[in-house]
């Protein structure tokens, strides 16, 4: 990936974490993550809700200290250097803070101002910015009038405005229909394309990942657990995947699974068995023999390429759920 040039981070990175932690009180919900992030790349941060996500994106935005371990954004240190972190990244997080009564060009010049800016750069931003979002005429309008998927538009514009060096975003397309969701997935992308902005983009959606990230982090209970590009992770399930649904349990078939050439893994969960193979066409029936052996009732048995839910089961030993508990300690701020 090319790299961008004149962000002050002497390492290279936009964003550097090393054994970062944070504990609220007995509980230990991110333990010592470390990751970086290349300037101009786009990084999911994938993993169920109570898994750590927006607890590691609050202490790189300096919303949270870590317990202990450290990271840099944009070059400065998130502990000792908070304000000058906060001078350069964009937070668009999970609730955007919009208030109805305002219209959007109103939101966005107080934002401005909040950063700094004067008159004319206000209005110069808020003209390219307008652009950026797709948002028209409805600028002028009442945000209380705005759909969802506007007012998440709208909240990338407001997390625009200082031309950050990182924009953070937190499940952003949570709650939107498909249609909206995919709007904001090309306001992502022209972000990243146009301005050359750094996205570290946490998010639960499997289909979300896969079309927007560069590279993929998996988090799950607070440890990062796998980390390529969405390719790398696909392969390394396998070439190919055979999916069982079974039922009642599988496990008098599994061992007679393993045992057969070009069978890589085999994981379960509930009726649903996922078997990695090498080829799975010349292996169908060899699976479906041996879980007949097993005593195993076959419901449905296919054959697919790997997701990053194959990769997701084979890390964690789970599907990725939609909704699980909050990370602990959010509501405690």
């Amino acid at each position: 990936m090319e790299q961008l040039d004149g962000y002050p981070d002497a390492n290279g990175y936009a964003v550097s974490a090393s054994g970062l932690v944070k504990r609220f009180g007995d509980v230990e919900a991110v333990k010592g993550v470390d990751l970086t992030l290349s300037k101009g790349e786009i990084y999911g941060f994938l993993g169920p809700n109570g898994a750590g996500k927006t607890t590691v994106v609050r202490m790189l935005t300096t919303l949270l200290v870590p317990t202990s371990g450290g990271a840099t954004v944009a070059g400065y240190d998130v502990t000792r250097e908070g304000q000058q972190v906060r001078l350069h990244v964009g937070a668009a997080l999970q609730d955007a803070a919009l208030d109805d009564k305002q219209t959007g060009r109103e939101l966005l010049r107080l934002q401005g101002r909040l950063y700094g800016l004067r008159g004319r750069e206000i209005n110069q931003r808020i003209s390219e910015l307008a652009v950026l979002i797709d948002i028209g005429d409805a600028i002028d309008r009442l945000i209380g009038t705005y759909s969802g998927g506007m007012k998440r538009r709208l909240d990338l514009a407001a997390a625009l405005v200082h031309n950050p060096e990182v924009l953070f975003l937190d499940e952003p397309t949570t709650g939107l229909d498909p249609i909206s969701r995919n709007r904001v997935w090309d306001e992502v992308r022209r972000i990243n394309r146009q301005l050359g902005v750094t996205i570290f983009l946490t998010t639960q959606y499997l289909e979300e990942a896969d079309a927007l990230a560069h590279r993929v982090g998996i988090i799950n209970e607070g440890e990062l657990v796998a980390e390529g590009t969405p390719a790398e992770l696909k392969r390394s399930v396998g070439l190919d995947v055979i999916v069982a649904r079974v039922d009642g349990s599988a496990d008098a078939a599994i061992e007679r699974l393993n045992a057969i050439d070009g069978v890589q893994q085999v994981d379960a969960y509930e009726s649903e068995l996922s078997i990695s193979v090498a080829n799975g066409a010349s292996l169908v029936s060899a699976v479906a023999l041996a879980l007949n052996e097993g005593g195993v009732n076959v419901r449905e048995l296919t054959l697919r390429t790997p997701t990053l839910d194959d990769v997701f089961l084979q890390v964690t030993g789970a599907r990725l759920q939609e909704d699980a508990p909050q990370d602990v300690g959010e509501n405690e701020l």
